[in-house]
């Protein structure tokens, strides 16, 4: 059925029995006639080949954040320091804060080299995975694609790059889809449901920033995985944008705009289930622009820093320390052996380009560790903590199915 307002197919539902694992003598009278009822799960409509109306101020918002993330892509991705790697660092910590999974730039860092860190660190790194198969898996926009995305994020689960076959739901109790917020589709229909989202994804006549949000929400809609699904889908908007040449060089960090209004982005979905498309642009619009402008300042703060270290670096022009300038920039924590595999120089080679930058206040040495001797820059830890501040609060209760 479509909403009478945009024309934009809205869901529908269906009724399925709930069979609970859980012995009848664990369950109070009250709980096992609510589980004896029916609960009702989405069906997802087809979009594929669905007509894209939005309001004229939706489209023209979209369209201004459009200019704003491409002059973005093309003033940063062109400079030689390597900050398409440190912006698609900072989306992957923001995708994932959306779902609570909160981490400093130092443990994340420590993740990325393989030296103990927390366990969202970990986590975090992983989406850094998913959104690296996303970007490099972007010229095919597939099943196979958004299957390699998941796979990447969640490895090394089990369910990794597989379509759930079981019922999912988001909110309410553990143990059944009763009085959930969201019910999505019955496993049934999950892989019907993505080939048409793939399908709709493939089009060419959605302007590309208004295609990635509705892609977006109809992911999260249909839910086709048993965790993960947040992260992926919002991969699953940059893949799309770099599909599109909307962006060429680098990631804007759009869920770092959306963190600074998570209710806002949860109500959009919401609202996009029940046929109204444009609230969903238009956040997807707002955390673009939001995004450009704290990415700029995260740019201008570490191109200060790398000036900074340059000035006082005293090292000869070939030396392997002017090269390791921009290593530190991706690795604010490090090793010899990062530096090793990095600039591909021997273990000494490696020390003494660390203790140049040490001298120039670019590098301190960890203090406290048993094993490995690590450096860290201090700068470039504060300038990601700080662009992670910008980014706003969580919404309190979000979490991802």
């Amino acid at each position: 059925m479509a909403s009478p307002t945009s024309g934009w197919p809205r869901l529908e539902v269906e009724e399925h029995r709930w069979r609970t694992a859980l012995p009848p003598e664990a369950l109070s009278a009250s709980a096992r006639a609510r589980l004896s009822r029916p609960y009702a799960s989405a069906v997802v409509p087809r979009i594929a080949e669905a007509d894209v109306a939005l309001p004229r101020p939706t489209a023209a918002a979209a369209e201004e954040a459009s200019r704003l993330v491409r002059d973005f892509d093309q003033d940063v991705g062109g400079e030689v320091a390597p900050f398409a790697a440190v912006l698609l660092r900072s989306e992957s910590a923001s995708s994932s804060q959306i779902e609570n999974l909160t981490s400093g730039a130092r443990q994340i860092a420590l993740a990325e080299i393989g030296e103990d860190a927390r366990a969202n660190a970990r986590l975090i790194v992983g989406n850094v995975h998913a959104m690296n198969a996303a970007l490099a898996l972007s010229e095919r926009i597939d099943m196979d694609a958004v299957l390699a995305m998941h796979a990447a994020l969640m490895q090394p689960s089990s369910f990794a790059g597989t379509l759930r076959d079981e019922q999912v739901w988001i909110g309410g109790s553990a143990w059944s889809p009763h009085g959930a917020g969201f019910v999505p589709p019955h496993q049934r229909l999950v892989a019907d449901a993505l080939d048409d989202l793939v399908t709709f994804a493939r089009r060419g006549d959605v302007p590309a920033l208004s295609h990635a949000a509705l892609a977006h929400a109809q992911f999260e809609t249909i839910h086709p995985f048993v965790d993960g699904n947040g992260r992926t889908g919002r991969a699953l908007v940059h893949a799309m944008l770099r599909h599109r040449g909307l962006t060429r060089a680098v990631t804007v960090p759009v869920s770092a705009g959306l963190l600074v209004d998570t209710d806002r982005y949860f109500s959009a979905l919401t609202a996009y289930r029940d046929g109204d498309p444009a609230a969903i642009v238009d956040a997807l619009a707002e955390a673009a622009v939001l995004s450009v402008a704290n990415g700029r300042e995260l740019v201008q703060d570490l191109r200060e820093a790398r000036a900074t270290w340059a000035a006082n670096l005293r090292a000869r022009s070939d030396s392997a320390a002017w090269r390791l300038l921009d290593v530190v920039l991706r690795h604010p924590v490090l090793g010899t052996e990062v530096v090793r595999a990095e600039l591909g120089v021997t273990q000494p080679n490696a020390r003494r380009a660390i203790d140049h930058l040490v001298d120039a206040g670019a590098l301190t040495e960890v203090a406290g560790r048993r094993r490995s001797i690590l450096w860290q820059s201090s700068e470039v830890i504060t300038a990601l903590d700080a662009f992670a501040a910008r980014a706003g609060r969580r919404a309190l209760g979000a979490v991802e199915g």
